[in-house]
């Protein structure tokens, strides 16, 4: 290795090394390369040699895990568990559906998995990694829109099995979501439908109690009184069923299959089945008290106790000495076990079926059971003023503690996204708008009987003491984050900076800006939604009634509903094109809620309701036609214009798909919707769209570098480009069909590009992206809830010192450990390198031993020959 080489290696690190050293041999000159490129190639290079691509070991469950259920089980009357508590994750307001967690020492469980489930047990700590049972109550968008990417988590956790309990349709489901999942053989996946009532571990029995309601309309939909998101048959849109991506270019089919009596689909779908759990806790023996033990005399302290101790826990007397001792003696009394239900009561549909269910009256006042000590009720306020659910309420007894969950909630669930957008917005008050909650518009019902209303990480413990906790529930106060952020060294004094920059610029422009377009971020990470960033949506507002939306990830609702608060439902009611750029989870999943709650809207504005167009990838198809079929109706939400139809040079062969491409155009007010072919998986595309004023924008969905896309994205006003990972990761990012930062920003200056925003970033760059020296003045990077216009291109880049104070440690954590991992290749390419020239030198030793060999055989002929 050269001494310069080496001079720009221990610089680049800014002197932090000066206490290694390593040996360095002399390199060939064929290794003569510039900087770090050489390094990371060959240590890239190294670890390809010593890791082979190849299938992924299946993930075992951990050693310790299996000895503690191995060691429970040779006991055969293994205690029940010692600490038990059941805690609302979702406490179902609008944008955070209904479920909940149970945890004990042995096993933990999910009730409901809706979107964005998740994204908060991730950010409230609560974790995964033990969860190995999850339980729906119906097969729902609410209930299980989350549950695709809950299952991908699991499997890259390393969870071994999972078991989804609830109605049979959820093996349908399974089989859907593997559409755009891939493989799940990592994971053992399985449904116990409620036909198998009873389910046992370590904690508790769960029995599984079916209710079936007799809803109007075949059941294709619930009561519109009941304030919740499931679909419904709009007023007026014929029934129309989009068939398999064989049919390509347009996928509808006219037919009444789903609708007509005894019908296939009317058996495989089955929207008039709840299932409630009751679940019981195991009878945990009481303890044994020593000094009780020792007045009596009994032998404690020696070997001869264990026995006496494991009958009398039993309820055994036993006799010592000559003297009687009785259990109540020496021991506390055992705790039976608690019981709990859950239960859904979706609509007034439901109300009879469940409130005159023969088996949950079991456990209610006079019933055959103890009665329960806990009953939830996911239930919306419009069952709970009904007459006949009061009156079930009543019915069990006055120490039953009832939890209601529903949208008429005061909480906060994300309160990180909270706490991040009161501090940007400091900055530059428009530019990251202050979030808002949605308040429900129905009043709250008077109830008879004492109730909790759920708040987020509100708990109930089961053991050792039953009681209410609220400690854990997370304080959602801008004034502290205020004050918090105003404490970081410079952050106030770039914040006056952009302050003296605003009133410039305000004066500058006089109020001639346009108002539109105006973007909006909804989603600005990668791969799975997290406590700061969510995953891909970018809403763009064309003007003041329609809207186009770049990408639909799990939570992209919940993001619409945090930004525009009670105004949500005017939001949803613009959206009439939804862009689909591919099929990873992290850009679609979002999407069926959407479609749900756009329904809602149009219907509470008094709006005609009319499907959206939806350029999407034609392979899309099959997992809305899957669950259209198994699940709830939704194809009649949608015009499905395939992404390849709008590739330059495509031609569209149907009459139906040209007509929903035309009417797309003119609701939008577009010259021109286009799209391309990009690098990363198979069928990914990006997009742009052309204003009938002039203006360009370019959507890169997920890509490595596209000249494709560069060609069609040429001289765009705005570029929206993915810069997953930062400068130095190449390699990763041609291993996962990424672009990193700088690559990003050539393919706008080779588009000519306007302006750049970088989104879709790496999760490890959670609050903020390592910044690249080809940052310029034409160069911005997104947030989640932020808004820009054009007008705000001259602003953005100066507002980047400002960010880089506020997450001045974030940037300094980075930084170093881009450099251990620098150091990290650099040891082992000269690792490498040193193994190379060894192989090189014992190659070069055992040719001169031959020469040497041949020559001495030489010498001897001939001195033989004289």
């Amino acid at each position: 290795m050269n001494t310069g080489l080496r001079s720009f290696a221990l610089q680049f690190v800014k002197g932090r090394l000066t206490v290694h050293t390593w040996a360095v041999t002399t390199c060939d000159s064929r290794f003569h390369q510039t900087g770090f490129q050489f390094f990371r190639t060959m240590a890239t290079n190294n670890m390809d040699m010593k890791q082979p691509l190849g299938k992924k070991a299946k993930q075992k469950e951990p050693l310790r895990r299996l000895k503690t259920k191995e060691s429970r089980s040779r006991r055969g009357d293994a205690p029940g568990p010692s600490t038990v508590y059941l805690q609302v994750v979702g406490a179902g307001s609008r944008d955070s559906n209904a479920s909940v967690y149970v945890f004990s020492e042995y096993n933990r469980y999910l009730f409901n998995c809706g979107e964005g489930t998740q994204r908060l047990m991730q950010e409230h700590k609560l974790k995964a990694a033990r969860l190995d049972n999850i339980f729906l109550t119906r097969v729902s968008w609410e209930n299980v829109g989350g549950l695709s990417g809950m299952i991908l988590t699991l499997k890259d956790t390393g969870v071994p099995e999972c078991v989804l309990s609830g109605p049979p349709q959820l093996e349908n489901y399974l089989n859907a979501i593997k559409v755009f999942s891939g493989s799940l053989e990592d994971i053992k996946l399985s449904v116990r439908p409620y036909t198998e009532e009873t389910y046992a571990d370590d904690t508790m029995t769960v029995y599984q109690v079916p209710i079936f309601a007799q809803l109007r309309d075949d059941g294709r939909h619930l009561s519109p009184r009941s304030g919740r998101s499931s679909p419904s048959q709009s007023p007026g849109s014929p029934r129309r069923e989009l068939r398999s991506p064989e049919d390509k270019e347009d996928s509808h089919s006219n037919s009444q299959r789903a609708g007509s009596p005894g019908g296939k689909l009317k058996a495989a779908r089955d929207a008039s089945l709840v299932v409630a759990y009751v679940c019981k806790l195991h009878p945990k023996k009481g303890n044994f008290l020593v000094a009780q033990a020792k007045e009596l005399g009994l032998p404690v302290g020696t070997a001869a106790i264990g026995p006496l101790i494991v009958a009398l826990k039993a309820g055994k007397t036993i006799t010592y000495e000559e003297k009687e001792i009785r259990p109540e003696q020496v021991c506390t009394p055992t705790d039976p076990g608690p019981i709990f239900i859950i239960v859904e009561c979706p609509s007034e549909e439901f109300v009879k079926a469940v409130c005159t269910n023969k088996q949950l009256a079991r456990y209610q006042t006079g019933g055959k059971e103890d009665a329960a000590v806990l009953v939830v009720h996911m239930t919306p306020e419009s069952v709970l003023k009904t007459d006949q659910y009061k009156q079930w309420m009543e019915k069990f007894p006055s120490t039953t503690e009832h939890l209601i969950i529903n949208e008429h909630v005061c909480t906060v669930n994300n309160v990180r996204s909270h706490k991040i957008q009161a501090q940007l917005n400091m900055i530059h008050p428009q530019i990251f708008p202050e979030l808002k909650s949605y308040k429900a518009k129905e009043s709250q019902a008077a109830m008879h009987v004492p109730n909790v209303r759920a708040e987020c990480l509100l708990k109930f413990q089961l053991r050792p003491v039953m009681e209410w906790q609220r400690d854990a529930i997370p304080a959602c106060n801008s004034e502290e984050f205020v004050k918090e952020a105003s404490e970081v060294p410079n952050f106030l004094e770039e914040v006056e900076t952009c302050r003296q920059l605003r009133s410039t610029d305000a004066a500058l422009l006089s109020g001639q800006a346009e108002q539109y377009p105006e973007v909006v971020f909804l989603g600005t990470g990668s791969a799975l939604p997290m406590k700061i960033r969510n995953v891909s949506g970018t809403l763009v507002n064309v003007s003041q009634s329609q809207s186009i939306l770049l990408d639909c990830g799990e939570g992209t609702f919940g993001q619409l509903c945090r930004h525009y608060g009670d105004g949500v439902d005017e939001a949803l009611s613009k959206i009439s094109t939804v862009f689909i750029s591919h099929l990873h989870a992290d850009h679609h999943t979002g999407l069926i809620k959407l479609l749900y709650q756009r329904e809602r809207a149009l219907k509470t504005l008094g709006v005609a309701f009319s499907p959206i167009n939806l350029v999407a990838p034609v392979q899309i198809m099959t997992w809305l036609n899957q669950y259209h079929d198994f699940c709830e109706e939704i194809l009649s939400h949608i015009n499905i214009i395939p992404n390849s139809v709008l590739v330059d040079g495509a031609e569209v062969s149907k009459h139906k798909t040209k007509s929903f491409i035309q009417a797309l155009l003119k609701r939008n007010y577009l010259e021109k919707f286009q799209t391309c072919t990009v690098r990363h998986c198979k069928n990914a595309y990006a997009c742009s769209f052309t204003h009938r004023s002039g203006w360009k924008v370019a959507f890169s969905g997920d890509t490595m570098p596209c000249d494709a896309f560069a060609h069609m994205g040429k001289n765009a006003t705005l570029l929206i480009h993915e810069a997953t990972l930062e400068d130095g990761m190449e390699e990763e990012a041609v291993e996962k069909r990424h672009s990193t930062t700088s690559q990003a920003i050539n393919v706008g200056m080779k588009m000519k590009a306007e302006f750049i925003m970088l989104n879709h970033f790496s999760q490890r760059y959670a609050k903020i992206p390592l910044f690249s020296e080809d940052f310029t003045d034409r160069v911005g990077i997104s947030f989640d809830h932020m808004r820009i216009r054009f007008a705000d291109f001259r602003i953005l880049p100066k507002l980047i010192p400002a960010l880089k104070a506020l997450f001045a440690e974030e940037i300094g954590e980075m930084e170093e450990r881009r450099e251990r991992r620098e150091l990290r290749q650099i040891k082992e390419s000269i690792m490498l390198e040193q193994k190379m020239t060894r192989v090189t030198d014992v190659g070069r030793g055992a040719k001169r031993d031959q020469e040497e060999a041949a020559t001495h055989n030489i010498e001897n002929k001939r001195l033989k020959a004289s």
